[in-house]
């Protein structure tokens, strides 16, 4: 996974809004769009930018594609992220380190 997209990905107030959507379950990119006051162009794209970083994937079905959580890189990046985070052991060592 490269984190760089990810990060870039997110860093986008509509972006993380259209991920935020789609925890509810796929959407198409009409669904997706009528939720903003933008052109169909912009909302694609939002979209080509989550799907590059892998955050979302699309299905096409008919006439349409359907665009849903790619939620296996959102736990690749907790799992990253946990490493961050302190045991209640390390949290009391490192306060007594820092007295």
């Amino acid at each position: 996974m490269a984190f760089a997209d990810t990060f870039k990905a997110l860093s986008d107030p509509i972006r993380r809004e259209i991920l935020i959507m789609l925890r509810n379950g796929r959407m198409s990119a009409g669904e997706i769009g009528s939720h903003f006051s933008m052109t169909g162009a912009t909302i694609s794209y939002h979209l080509s930018q989550l799907k590059k970083a892998d955050l979302i994937y699309e299905a096409k079905e008919k006439n349409y594609i359907y665009y849903s959580l790619n939620t296996s890189v959102f736990e690749q990046m907790m799992m990253w992220f946990a490493q961050f985070t302190f045991s209640e052991g390390e949290v009391k060592d490192e306060k007594i380190l820092s007295d």
